[in-house]
């Protein structure tokens, strides 16, 4: 993961970009911003805060590369820094084209260049980054008016809540570029404009990709295949999946489906459901990688192992299946579980 501790915030520019299909406009400034300490610091928080995670994109296209837009741009700043306004109105109206989605909002669109950022312990890149601030958040403002206090409402963006963002490294230009990118404000598929119709830009297919997208397989295969399945099964079954990985430097397929599916209907099951899900979400699944063992841990702390029972009950599993027992009582006609423990805490 790259290191921003050192990073300089060396040119800023802000465009007010509106929502094409509300006819709202786009207006952009004419000059880049020169500021003090202070406020550079404060910047520079605000925009590299969310990049927490080592997961890369780079700059794609159905059929060539250099016609993807904020890539072309990128590069032509990349090569000649003087061109810097010019670029950034270039992006600016790049995602004033792709805001043509009802539920697109507008907002402030910062356009970032870095320097000095620490890729390892020798190796320092430049960046180019893309913010865009959509929401305000509402203050109170305090002051004092003559002998009284006086105060007022106020509304403005808040420094710790970065909506969308991305950090286009300049390393591997012929491979696309190594990208960072963040949306906090859309998940659904309407909003995939800042990826797809914005930026152009896919998950480089590296360990974390791979380990990341089988874990997602796993958890979605136990869910849409086991539909009769006990929840304890299903449990039991993603418990296994992700015990695989946090205990394995490399991934087999042949290897975990032995350890893990064990039975061959289970194994045919999974081997079936794994292309229709190549093809469905276009997402390649290797037979063998390298597993990131960050992405492991991550995942299992995610994935909590929890049964809830109507709305009286949540039951947190961690491990020991056998401690569990799952019946019914015909006099109440009602399920029911028994746990064994030997000591409670």
């Amino acid at each position: 993961m790259p290191n921003f501790k050192e990073a300089e915030l060396e040119k800023l520019i802000i465009h007010k970009v509106g929502n094409k299909a509300d006819h709202e406009p786009l207006k952009c400034s004419k000059n880049h911003m020169r500021l003090d300490e202070d406020l550079n610091l404060l910047l520079k928080k605000f925009f590299l805060r969310p990049f927490k995670e080592e997961k890369y994109y780079n700059f794609v296209h159905s059929t060539d590369l250099n016609l993807n837009e904020v890539y072309h741009y990128a590069g032509k700043f990349f090569e000649d820094k003087s061109t810097f306004l010019e670029q950034s109105v270039n992006i600016a109206t790049q995602l004033y084209q792709a805001s043509d989605h009802p539920k697109i909002k507008a907002g402030e669109l910062y356009v970032v260049y870095f320097d000095q950022i620490q890729m390892d312990e020798e190796r320092y890149a430049e960046g180019l980054g893309i913010f865009k601030s959509e929401n305000k958040d509402t203050y109170i403002k305090v002051y004092d008016q003559n002998t009284d206090i006086e105060v007022e409402r106020a509304e403005g963006i808040n420094i710790k809540k970065l909506d969308k963002g991305c950090i286009i490294i300049n390393e591997e230009k012929e491979k696309g570029y190594r990208v960072l990118s963040v949306d906090n404000t859309n998940k659904g598929n309407d909003a995939q404009y800042w990826l797809d119709n914005f930026l152009g830009i896919a998950p480089t297919e590296n360990s974390h990709y791979h380990t990341e997208n089988y874990i997602e397989l796993c958890k979605s295969f136990v869910e849409e295949t086991f539909d009769n399945a006990s929840k304890m099964d299903k449990i039991e079954l993603v418990d296994n999946s992700i015990q695989y990985f946090n205990e394995n430097k490399t991934f087999n397929v042949q290897e975990f489906e032995e350890q893990v599916m064990q039975e061959p209907e289970i194994i045919d099951s999974f081997g079936s459901y794994r292309k229709n899900y190549e093809e469905e979400k276009q997402v390649p699944t290797y037979q063998e990688f390298e597993i990131d063992e960050e992405v492991a841990k991550k995942k299992r702390k995610y994935y909590k192992s929890i049964i809830k029972l109507d709305k009286n009950f949540h039951v947190y599993v961690h491990g020991k299946r056998d401690y569990i027992e799952r019946g019914h009582d015909p006099n109440l006609n009602l399920n029911y579980y028994k746990l064994y423990f030997n000591e409670e805490e």
